[in-house]
Order: C-alpha cells, then sequence, then structure tokens
C-alpha cells in the first residue's frame, strides 16, 4: 500500500530521532579484520545484524513516524542529512545517547575505523558545532558505516515514549 510506505522526507519540527539499533558495525569489524576485536563484541554485532528490521518498521507506523530510513554504509550522519534535507528541518544529535554496540567505542578510540569512513567524513559540513563535537568520543561514530544496520526514524514527540517502550 503506497501511503504506508516510510520514505525518507517528511520530517517535522518537534519531532524526535529513534534509532532501532546500536551502531557501530564498520569499526567492530574494521577492528576484527586487525584481530583487535573481542570475540563477544564480533558475536554480539552479528546477532544485532540479523535481526529483521520488519518488526521495527510496523511498530515504527502504527506510532507515527514522519520519516524513515534504514542504516547503511551512509552511516548515521550520512542517512540523517537524507532525511533532513528533503524535509527543511534541522536535527541535533546527543552523542552521549548514541546506542552503541559493545566494544564500538573502543575500537573507535583507537582510531580502527572502516574503509569506507573517510567517504562519510565529507558531510562534516552538515554539523553546525563541528568544533565542539569534535571532541566527544562519539563523534566518530556518526561517521560509521553500518552493515545491517537498524532504522533512523522521526516520530512525533508525543509518541516517543510509547513507541520506545514497544520497540
Amino acid at each position: 500500500d503506497p501511503s504506508r510506505i516510510l520514505r525518507k522526507n517528511g520530517m517535522c519540527p518537534g519531532d524526535v530521532l529513534i534509532l532501532t539499533k546500536p551502531i557501530g558495525t564498520g569499526t567492530l569489524f574494521a577492528a576484527h579484520a586487525r584481530l583487535a576485536a573481542k570475540g563477544r563484541w564480533i558475536d554480539a554485532a552479528l546477532q544485532s545484524m540479523v535481526v529483521s528490521n520488519q518488526r521495527g518498521a510496523q511498530c515504527l507506523r502504527e506510532f507515527g513516524a514522519t520519516a524513515c530510513t534504514d542504516l547503511t554504509g551512509f552511516g548515521l550522519l550520512g542517512h540523517l542529512v537524507e532525511m533532513t534535507r528533503p524535509s527543511g528541518v534541522d536535527a541535533e544529535i546527543d552523542l552521549d545517547a548514541l546506542p552503541l554496540l559493545e566494544g564500538a567505542a573502543e575500537t573507535s578510540a583507537a582510531g580502527i575505523l572502516s574503509s569506507l569512513q573517510p567517504a562519510n567524513v565529507r558531510l562534516r559540513r552538515a554539523l553546525r558545532n563541528q568544533a565542539a563535537a569534535l571532541k566527544h568520543p562519539n563523534y566518530p561514530l556518526i561517521f560509521d558505516p553500518q552493515t545491517a544496520g537498524g532504522l533512523l526514524a522521526s516520530v512525533p514527540a508525543a509518541q516517543v515514549e510509547a513507541c520506545v517502550k514497544a520497540l
């Protein structure tokens, strides 16, 4: 049903962003290739990757998601820009609130990043407070390319609590 398709555009002022899966597959698998990742980190990443986005999409639709996309190789910021530009809105990312796969913060802090990450970093121009964001340890993870990532959606603020609980 075309009227039920969740599209990238449609974000509204006051919407809240929701991620349905933690991020960090790019840095974790780069670390795995260097034999610098713990086995439990990779096991947890694989468990996250095999979770289908179907139920998450259904839940987001039920709670009135205004825009939605899946996180893939363009990373969080790349996909967020694909949502904000056509919607004509800006968004704030709370770097402290990013859901991260176990080990992603450690591998990123060690400078172990995906070979695809440099292409994503070009979008840093979209950040208004890049100088401040650069100092945050989670900053590199907004560019981390995801494999089998979750969904990024905007949901009306009045629905967020119930939506997150249902997810």
